[in-house]
C-alpha cells in the first residue's frame, strides 16, 4: 500500500499539497478515532496526558512527520516520484547515522562502509543535479527523526498516530476553514466523488499503518526491516516505468551506490541475526546440559 501511493496522490487534484496534508490530518483523526473506539483502547491516555515530556515528544513526532507528508504529497504531484522514493532509500543511512550521533550507538565495519557509501551515493547525485538532493535527505531525515522520537515514546502506532493527529487537527481544520472563507477550497467544489477522495486520505494513511503495527509483533525484525525496502521499490518502479521521469546516467549511478549500501546493511543484519541465533542455541544447550548433569549427580549421589 505505502508502495502504491503515488498513484492516488495525483488523483486528489486539483487540490494543492498543502490542503490535501490539512485533509490527511483531519481525516485520519477521525479514521484512527474510529478504530480506537471499536477496540476500546482509550487507558493510555490519561497517562500521556500527565507526563510533559511525551507530550512535548509527541507535538515534535507531529511536526515532523507533517514535514514528511508534505514533501512527499508535493513531490509526488510535481513529477518527482524518483526523487521521493530515493528519500526511502535513503532513510536506513540517516537512522544509522542519527543512532551514533543521538544515541551514541557503536557501528559494525560493515555498517561504517555502508555509510560511507551511502554519503558517496549523495555525492554523485548532487554533482548530477547540480545541487544536493535536498527533496531525498528531508524526506530520509524527517523519518529518521520521527523514528527517534517514536522510539523514545514507546507508544503503540495507532495510539501513537492518534495523539499525533490530534496536535495536527486544529491547525489542519484552521487552514480548510481560511480557504473556504477565501473561496479556494477544493473539497466539494469538483464533485461528490473527488470530495470522497478527500476524506479517504485517512484511510490511505491508518490502514497501512495499522498492518505494519500488527506485522510488527509477528514478524521477525529481520524480515520486517527486509520488507521495509519493497515500499521505496514500488515508487522508484512507478517512477520510471508508470510517471515515465528521466533517470539520466549520473542518477543511475547515485542509485547504484545506495542500492550497493542496503546490500550491505541487508547482509550484514542476516549475518548478525544469525549469529545472535546460534549463540542463544548454544547457551539454551549448554544450560540444558548443566541441568542435566546436575540431576545426574543428585542420582549418584541419592544412590
Amino acid at each position: 500500500m505505502w508502495g502504491l501511493v503515488p498513484l492516488f496522490w495525483p488523483l486528489l487534484k486539483p487540490a494543492g499539497a498543502v490542503e490535501i496534508l490539512a485533509h490527511r490530518m483531519v481525516w485520519s483523526l477521525v479514521f484512527v478515532g474510529i478504530a480506537l473506539l471499536a477496540v476500546r483502547r482509550w487507558g493510555w491516555i490519561p497517562e500521556l496526558v500527565r507526563s510533559p515530556r511525551k507530550l512535548a515528544l509527541i507535538t515534535v513526532a507531529a511536526a515532523v512527520i507533517s514535514v514528511n507528508w508534505g514533501l512527499y504529497i508535493w513531490s509526488v504531484n510535481t513529477g518527482r516520484v524518483v526523487e521521493a522514493s530515493l528519500g526511502y532509500f535513503i532513510n536506513p543511512l540517516v537512522t544509522i547515522a542519527l543512532g551514533v550521533l543521538v544515541l551514541k550507538e557503536r557501528l559494525r565495519p560493515v555498517q561504517w562502509a555502508a555509510v560511507g557509501v551511502g554519503f558517496a551515493a549523495v555525492l554523485v547525485l548532487a554533482i548530477g543535479y547540480g545541487q544536493p538532493p535536498w527533496i531525498s535527505l528531508t524526506l530520509a531525515s524527517s523519518f529518521a527523526v520521527y523514528g527517534l522520537v517514536k522510539k523514545k515514546l514507546n507508544l503503540g502506532g495507532l495510539e501513537s498516530l492518534a495523539a499525533e493527529t490530534a496536535v495536527q487537527f486544529l491547525p489542519a481544520l484552521g487552514y480548510l476553514v481560511w480557504l473556504g472563507t477565501q473561496g479556494t477550497l477544493a473539497f466539494g467544489s469538483d464533485g461528490a466523488g473527488h470530495a470522497a477522495l478527500l476524506v479517504s486520505t485517512g484511510i490511505v494513511t491508518a490502514v497501512p499503518l495499522v498492518c505494519f503495527g500488527a506485522a510488527a509483533i509477528r514478524v521477525p525484525l529481520s524480515t520486517l526491516g527486509l520488507l521495509q525496502y519493497l515500499a521505496p521499490t514500488f515508487q522508484f518502479l512507478l517512477g520510471v516505468l508508470y510517471f515515465h521521469e528521466a533517470m539520466p546516467p549520473e542518477r543511475w549511478a547515485g542509485f547504484s551506490l545506495v542500492w550497493l549500501a542496503l546490500t550491505l546493511l541487508t547482509w550484514d543484519a542476516l549475518r548478525t541475526a544469525r549469529r545472535s541465533r546460534a549463540a542463544m542455541a548454544a547457551a539454551a544447550a549448554e544450560a540444558v546440559a548443566t541441568v542435566e548433569a546436575a540431576s545426574a549427580e543428585k542420582v549418584h549421589q541419592g544412590r
